[in-house]
């Protein structure tokens, strides 16, 4: 038996359509979420399953329970899924670090579900899901030696709370432009004016940001250099969690990862545009061939034919998307890559789908 826990969230919503599309391993699925949510049905396989509420009585008798949930709820009942025998599969980052608790992407390290003995499995987060199947393959060629990225996230990244955001501030600002537009303003001033809590009194709460919004700052029509909290250094947690789970994931523990995340205007689908140095030599040739054949990964290169990834053509797909492959001008042993991947499958819930299939496996053969 599987159970999803948060099965009514953001990244809930998307599990439960990926095992609706891919094979049926489990029999029964259990829905669990909080109690406010109780007596809801979700769709599974074609069938209205109601949602129960998360609980000791609930979670008992489960085989595999992915976790789809907030940090501080996962803290409280993944210990608790685990002494009732669950295998859990947490996405949150609660135990992403702890060294008896191994961090999972199939593609990469699937084995690892095999040792476990906290019986809990850890997802990484949806930045590093984005980018980590493609490098990984670069990686086992010719070794990554230095990797500096930039990513450019979309809100969904931070949970319907930041897709509300966006969407109520796009309303805001496209009523405070006509506003300004019929008092010969410059749209520009406009939405600082909005940003700064001067314009039209809806725009203005709309756009500044109201309780729930996760953004810092207005998201619409902006770029953000800052995702996460703020961190040692001047150094954001997301930026920080890239470096230590790609260090982790590829076994570099000393690994050079340079990381500046910001979030963009983008409904769904993260974008990182990629420095990665090598141990030796590259060749573009080699690395298209390594990327076309990746599992996990689609290449997408002949940008003279508007050939490249972009966050609307990948949203809803599975895969990593890899374009723009070039050598670096200055070094014969970097490449420089774009890549892409919707944020809520790959970078989410299609990588806990996949441990969770991958437990169930070894299940079975052991």
């Amino acid at each position: 038996m599987l159970a999803v826990v948060g099965a009514t969230g953001a990244v809930g919503t998307v599990l439960l359509t990926l095992l609706s599309e891919r094979a049926d391993v489990w029999g029964e699925i259990r829905l669990l979420a909080s109690p406010r949510s109780s007596g809801r049905v979700r769709d599974v396989r074609g069938e209205g399953v109601a949602v129960r509420a998360l609980s000791e009585e609930t979670l008992t008798g489960v085989d595999v329970a992915v976790f789809a949930v907030p940090e501080d709820v996962a803290e409280r009942w993944v210990p608790l899924a685990a002494e009732l025998g669950a295998v859990v599969v947490d996405g949150s980052r609660a135990f992403r670090t702890a060294a008896d608790v191994p961090l999972v992407v199939p593609e990469l390290n699937g084995e690892d579900v095999r040792s476990r003995p906290r019986g809990v499995v850890a997802s990484p987060g949806c930045t590093t899901l984005s980018m980590i199947v493609a490098l990984g393959a670069l990686h086992r060629e010719w070794e990554l030696a230095e990797l500096v990225l930039s990513s450019y996230e979309a809100v969904s990244g931070a949970g319907r709370s930041g897709v509300e955001a966006l969407r109520g501030q796009l309303a805001a600002v496209t009523s405070a432009e006509a506003a300004g537009a019929e008092l010969g303003r410059h749209p520009g001033d406009v939405r600082r004016a909005v940003a700064e809590g001067q314009g039209h009194a809806a725009a203005a709460a709309a756009a500044a940001g109201g309780p729930g919004d996760p953004h810092r700052t207005p998201v619409a029509l902006n770029v953000v250099p800052f995702t996460g909290e703020m961190g040692e250094g001047g150094w954001t947690s997301e930026e920080l969690t890239v470096r230590d789970e790609t260090r982790r994931l590829l076994g570099v523990p000393e690994l050079p990862v340079t990381a500046t995340c910001v979030r963009v205007p983008v409904l769904t689908a993260h974008s990182t545009s990629v420095h990665a140095r090598f141990g030796s030599e590259v060749s573009v040739g080699r690395a298209r061939e390594i990327l076309a054949n990746a599992p996990g990964v689609v290449l997408c290169d002949d940008p003279a034919q508007g050939d490249f990834p972009t966050p609307a053509d990948v949203a809803g797909t599975d895969p990593t998307w890899a374009g723009r492959v070039r050598r670096s001008l200055d070094d014969p042993r970097a490449l420089e890559l774009f890549l892409c991947a919707d944020n809520l499958r790959k970078g989410a819930a299609l990588n806990m789908a996949q441990i969770a299939e991958r437990v169930a496996a070894e299940g079975a053969a052991a």
